[in-house]
């Protein structure tokens, strides 16, 4: 607690910004933080103990505004196990997040698909998630002040978010799956054998993080959602190696609808605000 409210001082030295919906933005989708309205950005090295981002496609920095009527901080980039951090710094920045304002998150990543029925360049809102990654955020001792020692991920992702996202992908004439995500802590793309065993197990696309940032959010009592996009087809279902610039160019070619996608869901949170007052 002591390093959130550390970390939270130091970016209130920049801003005194209230948001309600974060928005974690992952390889390559970046975009949509420029469509930001009367945007206050931070670099992440200008906040208190916030890790840096190695990975290219993610720029590393805060960026605060409004879409519509929504008032949102969008993390333009994360960090992943596979930079050498430990799960506690990995999902920090969503933490910090929470206090400082957010009520809803969107968890954004780049990520292979394994369902068959998927090809480069879909858009998959995450239904559930698989944790593979060997690693749990709340390892460890509890602080109460953050959440229950035992959480329930029953809803890990929102259903009403969930329907939204569904709704707005109809009305933008957006073709969106949906499925389940299995983090990995990679840095090494799956083995053909490893894509088949996460499809016996109901995997319908796999990436390196995200996970863990679900497990934090939930409990602080965030109501999440995530989106994958399908970057690539995962190794045995795609006919060509695997590489880093071919999420990046995916990504590319997807920003237009993504960013359309978001901001839709964006404008339209006010249709489900009285279920979240009622609940």
């Amino acid at each position: 607690m002591k390093k959130i409210l550390q970390t939270v001082e130091s970016i209130r030295k920049k801003t005194d910004f209230v948001p309600d919906f974060g928005l974690v933005l992952g390889s390559g989708l970046g975009a949509l933080a420029d469509q930001i309205d009367n945007a206050v950005s931070v670099p992440f090295e200008e906040i208190e103990n916030f890790p840096q981002p190695t990975v290219s496609g993610h720029s590393g920095s805060l960026v605060f505004g409004t879409i519509g009527d929504t008032k949102v901080a969008a993390l333009k980039g994360r960090i992943h196990l596979y930079e050498g951090h430990s799960p506690e710094d990995i999902v920090l920045p969503v933490r910090v997040l929470k206090f400082l304002g957010i009520t809803k998150l969107m968890l954004t990543n780049a990520a292979g698909g394994i369902n068959p029925g998927f090809k480069p360049g879909d858009l998959m809102i995450i239904t559930d998630h698989l944790n593979l990654q060997g690693k749990n955020p709340l390892t460890g001792p509890n602080d109460d002040t953050l959440g229950p020692r035992f959480l329930d991920l029953t809803e890990a992702y929102n259903k009403e978010l969930i329907e939204l996202i569904e709704k707005c992908a109809e009305e933008e004439n957006i073709k969106i799956k949906k499925g389940v995500y299995a983090g990995l802590p990679g840095p090494t793309y799956e083995t053909p054998a490893e894509v088949r065993m996460l499809k016996t197990l109901g995997a319908d696309a796999v990436g390196m993080s995200t996970v863990a940032e679900n497990i934090a959010a939930n409990h602080l009592g965030v109501k999440v959602c995530g989106i994958s996009l399908i970057s690539n087809m995962a190794a045995g279902i795609s006919k060509t190696k695997l590489t880093h610039e071919e999420v990046k160019e995916t990504a590319a070619k997807a920003e237009e609808y993504f960013v359309r996608l978001i901001k839709s869901v964006l404008k339209n949170l006010k249709l489900i605000r009285i279920n979240y007052i009622n609940n």
